[in-house]
């Protein structure tokens, strides 16, 4: 369209792109920054919460609609109190909204809302409580609320359909991409940032807590050590919550010095972080996509995986996937994986050639035809 005033108006959710370092906000950040990259046919206002200082604005057809109300305050108002205060009072008048973080405010335009997994109620023992408790009312509401649902892959639109018998046809899987910048890198200075040990190391990318599955990836290193493998495990994540068992695992197993947390890591030393590493390790008990895995591939680092959930979508043929419960099954799987070169070279090669099929460009490019089809 050539008059700005004749475009229709989206209104995003960026909440969890400010707020959140990975998973769901590296997810936002992502799938805004190609929508900057396809045609410029809506005007998109980014609603944020609990905004201070905001980043440059992705594209000339953005506007931030920020407000200093946190997250928990419209947690309350909205969620717990029900107050029909309509998301408009912040973003303007739009056409569409779209909720990216499972939870849709009330809202007089039609809505969208992204649901990445239903891991709180598949997984219920690993997820924090009072989170949990808060999700089992708020996301099921949200998802009957809701005009259209985007599933981050088919074992969530599953689960979906399964767990709240949402409609089939409700339901459309958007599946995450890989950034461009994502490729072997070798940076050491990378490694130093992190004081990260010189030698070998198992990578693993995710929050610090228990459906990460690290407590059985921090037993399958001592199982590999104690064979003579001199190996270390980096774990790159934010702290987050029922931790303090995988903290009391690492000092049973007397691997104090050998598991290294580096803490949230930037989005840009991640390429290096997976390229220096002898393999990636996602063991997750559930995964609404797992973009670790298709990261690592990118980064020509072969993957070892869970067969639960999203997670065989993901990986396709090109990783070696366990059973997360079986601890055998992981030491077994890492040791292939350290011994067999011809194994590691084969699942490089099938990982780039895997990666290279899930873009942001693709996914923006769904969405924007969601965004078309919502708003004739």
């Amino acid at each position: 369209m050539s008059n700005n005033a004749a475009r229709r108006r989206i209104g995003i959710d960026y909440t969890p792109a400010y707020e959140q370092g990975g998973g769901i906000g590296r997810y936002v950040r992502e799938i805004v920054a190609a929508l900057a990259r396809q045609p410029a046919e809506f005007d998109y206002h980014l609603f944020v919460s609990g905004a201070g200082e905001l980043p440059p604005l992705p594209g000339t057809n953005f506007t931030w609609k920020p407000t200093r109300l946190t997250p928990l305050w419209l947690a309350r108002i909205w969620q717990r109190a029900q107050v029909p205060l309509p998301v408009e009072f912040f973003t303007g008048t739009i056409d569409l909204y779209h909720a990216t973080d499972f939870v849709l405010p009330p809202t007089r335009a039609r809505s969208l809302l992204t649901v990445h997994d239903l891991s709180f109620v598949r997984v219920p023992e690993a997820a924090s409580p009072p989170l949990k408790a808060y999700l089992d009312v708020v996301v099921p509401r949200s998802v009957k609320r809701a005009e259209h649902i985007l599933a981050d892959s088919q074992a969530t639109k599953d689960d979906l359909i399964n767990l709240y018998g949402t409609p089939a046809e409700k339901i459309t899987v958007l599946l995450s991409g890989v950034d461009a910048r994502f490729k072997p890198t070798q940076e050491a200075s990378v490694s130093q940032k992190y004081k990260i040990p010189e030698r070998p190391y198992i990578f693993s990318c995710g929050t610090v807590q228990p459906r990460k599955n690290y407590t059985r990836l921090i037993q399958a290193l001592a199982a590999l050590r104690s064979r003579g493998n001199d190996i270390g495990l980096v774990i790159a994540g934010g702290k987050g919550w029922l931790e303090d068992p995988i903290y009391a695992a690492i000092r049973e197993a007397k691997m104090t010095d050998y598991v290294h947390f580096i803490g949230f890591a930037d989005d840009a030393d991640l390429p290096a972080l997976y390229s220096g590493a002898l393999l990636t390790a996602v063991p997750s008990l559930y995964e609404g996509f797992g973009i670790p895995v298709l990261e690592s591939m990118a980064c020509g680092t072969p993957v070892v995986t869970s067969n639960l959930s999203s997670l065989p979508e993901v990986a396709g043929d090109a990783a070696l996937t366990i059973d997360p419960t079986d601890l055998d099954a992981i030491i077994d799987a890492l040791q292939r994986l350290v011994d067999d070169e011809t194994l590691r070279a084969a699942l490089i090669e099938k990982g780039l050639t895997r990666a290279h099929e899930f873009t942001w460009e693709r996914s923006a490019a769904q969405l924007h035809e969601i965004y078309v089809r919502m708003t004739v």
